[in-house]
């Protein structure tokens, strides 16, 4: 339990343990939250809750600020990671500004003054951007970074040792086409990249979650006409909004069910992380179960 001087409503110092939780009302917006998130920071609030100044509760033990609560759950999720999405209109920026000078917290209220300022000017930062990725460095530090799922679209036509099937140069384009689609329907909940200098692959969907990767969809694979070898391009739509939607999973900071995972996926999980060939090897696979099937049947 945290100590107050005072057991009764009215003014009272609060001091505690980092993990003990504390109830908000700030303007009839109610809020609980930990005594450490509202000291991690050099903030008033890391004063007023580590027993330097008075604040003020009633008798049921809520702790009453008399601002408006309307931008507090903002300020509550800064306070635990450093960094928020900001309101989308000037006014709205211009309440969290407000807010975040109360609160002191000066990072905050220096990000609000930075993006009122360029739309003042009319400066807008794109919508949805996506990262071309130049190093296997910068791919780790943006993957890593961020605190939202990611897919990176592998492409890079010249990495071909054979020449391309009729439909290849099509199905390449309908990779890009629905990547680009994605991104616009998805860009504020996954971060997306495209990597079009790696030798490694021609045309390949790599998912990542918690900063680890989960699962790939590899579009290529060699096919032979005549006596010749050739490079076949497919796109996998269905698997690659499966993957989607499975990598959606890890908005939340803990690791998706498996049970879950394997329920949402035609396939199930080898060794932690799913991989998908081409079409040629799931036919294969399906004569194979239906001709063990048939011998079971005739057995």
């Amino acid at each position: 339990m945290f100590c107050t001087d005072s057991e009764m409503s009215g003014k009272t110092t609060i001091k505690g343990n980092p993990s003990q939780y504390v109830k908000l009302n700030i303007g009839g917006c109610l809020h609980y939250t930990t005594i450490g998130t509202l000291t991690k920071h050099d903030t008033m609030l890391r004063a007023m809750f580590s027993g330097r100044m008075e604040v003020l509760s009633d008798s049921d033990g809520w702790i009453l600020i008399d601002r408006c609560g309307k931008h507090f759950g903002t300020i509550l999720n800064f306070l635990r990671d450093g960094s928020v999405s900001l309101p989308e209109t000037s006014k709205e920026i211009a309440e969290l500004l407000a807010e975040s000078k109360y609160y002191c917290i000066a990072e905050l209220a220096e990000s609000c003054n930075k993006v009122l300022f360029k739309k003042e000017r009319g400066e807008h930062e794109p919508i949805c951007g996506v990262p071309l990725i130049t190093s296997q460095k910068e791919e780790e530090m943006l993957i890593g970074s961020t605190t939202k799922p990611a897919i990176k679209l592998l492409i890079n036509r010249h990495n071909n040792k054979y020449s391309y099937t009729t439909t290849s140069d099509d199905n390449l384009l309908k990779n890009i086409e629905l990547f680009d689609k994605l991104s616009l329907w998805y860009n504020k909940r996954v971060l997306f990249l495209k990597d079009v200098i790696s030798t490694s692959e021609i045309c390949c969907w790599v998912f990542y979650g918690h900063g680890k990767k989960v699962s790939e969809v590899c579009c290529t694979s060699i096919v032979y006409a005549t006596d010749k070898k050739h490079t076949k391009v497919e796109c996998p739509e269905a698997r690659i909004y499966e993957e989607t939607l499975n990598i959606l999973l890890y908005e939340s900071r803990n690791a998706p069910d498996q049970e879950l995972m394997q329920a949402t996926s035609s396939k199930p999980p080898v060794s932690g992380m799913s991989s998908y060939t081409s079409d040629e090897e799931e036919e294969r696979s399906g004569l194979d179960r239906l001709r063990s099937n048939k011998s079971n049947n005739q057995a």
